[in-house]
């Protein structure tokens, strides 16, 4: 299957916010507990604009999980495609992994899990930040319907037209909370 394929059957779409999120969060979080045991993780988070009150995004869930500085992340990385999640991209210390994609479109419930090492961790701040500062979070929000209307078939035309808003306010958000995380 073509890029262009992918993507119309995977097209970026907003939505409401929903309180399911948070609950889809509990529940891939114990499962990804559960499937790492054996892994020595640090910490595991919702990210994304799942994890951000009242803005719209699309209906996938985000995850967050920090490995141990030392850990072996091939390890990690092998637990979690074991327990059912597929490997998307990977680079020396940011593996991405998708569960919920199917032949047909998304499933019900889709996740996205990044396995980064500890301290590797932007979203959290901007996370934060955009759930502190309503008028932050309205502004993301309203750049990501501008760039849903135009990028809907390309989501990394999408991804790249929010770089610089994520860049800028994670900025300030790793200087408001500096030592946070």
């Amino acid at each position: 299957m073509s890029l262009e394929e992918l993507w119309r059957l995977f097209p970026v779409i907003l939505v409401a916010h929903r309180e399911q999120w948070k609950r889809s969060y509990d529940a891939i979080e114990t499962y990804l507990k559960k499937g790492l045991a054996e892994c020595p993780i640090v910490r595991i988070s919702h990210i994304g604009s799942t994890a951000v009150a009242a803005i719209r995004a699309k209906d996938i869930v985000d995850v967050l999980v920090e490995a141990a500085p030392d850990a072996d992340l091939a390890a990690s990385a092998a637990a979690i495609e074991r327990i059912g999640f597929v490997r998307m991209s990977a680079t020396a210390d940011r593996i991405s992994f998708n569960r919920g994609y199917t032949k047909q479109g998304f499933a019900e419930k889709v996740f996205h899990v990044h396995l980064r090492r500890a301290g590797d961790n932007d979203e959290l701040y901007f996370r934060d930040y955009l759930n502190a500062c309503p008028r932050v979070a309205r502004a993301y929000e309203a750049l990501k319907l501008r760039l849903q209307v135009r990028f809907m078939y390309d989501r990394d035309a999408y991804t790249a037209g929010k770089t610089a808003f994520v860049r800028r306010w994670t900025a300030v958000a790793k200087k408001v909370y500096a030592g946070r995380y």
